[in-house]
């Protein structure tokens, strides 16, 4: 061992375990994340290849058992009902911060002081990003705003047909845009 670290035992070592079961699952789709992703070949439970770089597919595909990672497709799943995107920057995410925690507990840091810090992090992380917003859109029925914010997610999915899809998505998007200027991702 590394001078420094320490030899973890009972509960300590399920902890740890707990998170390579989440970091196992992370690694998974991590390569599949952003426009440059990798596809992965997945064979069904029927037995039918799918090649996808959509970690929702992939990660509905696997058959995760342990309890941890089950609770990281959970949450997911539960970004995927909600917003219906970045199901797996969650993984990832989730993935990262274990793998941050695991680092602090070989270190010799208690789980519970761990804990108190993302606890902290999460009281602290609203502000965090409200500072450091790249942009805003003022209007939501301005087309040129909302396109130049439809371009980017546009491309994370439909790489290459941004110049074709971003005009016509935006335009749809403001046409039924209430007169309130709210909306209901529900419908």
């Amino acid at each position: 061992l590394k001078e420094g670290t320490k030899q973890l035992s009972g509960t300590e070592q399920v902890i740890v375990k707990n998170m390579e079961a989440v970091n196992e699952l992370s690694d998974i789709t991590r390569t599949s994340l952003g426009p440059n992703g990798m596809n992965k070949m997945v064979i069904t439970k029927l037995e039918k290849l799918i090649v996808t770089s959509d970690a929702a597919t992939i990660i509905s595909e696997l058959e995760v058992v342990h309890p941890a990672a089950r609770m990281a497709v959970m949450a997911s799943d539960h970004q995927k009902n909600e917003m219906g995107d970045a199901t797996n920057l969650v993984v990832v995410l989730v993935g990262e911060l274990l793998r941050q925690g695991e680092s602090l507990l070989r270190m010799g840091i208690h789980s519970s002081d761990v804990i108190r810090g993302y606890e902290e992090a999460f009281a602290q992380v609203g502000a965090i990003l409200e500072e450091n917003v790249v942009y805003n859109v003022e209007d939501l029925r301005n087309l040129e705003q909302v396109e130049s914010v439809m371009r980017a997610v546009i491309g994370s999915k439909q790489f290459g047909y941004v110049d074709t899809l971003a005009p016509i998505v935006t335009e749809a998007c403001v046409s039924i845009l209430s007169k309130k200027g709210d909306f209901n991702v529900d419908h």
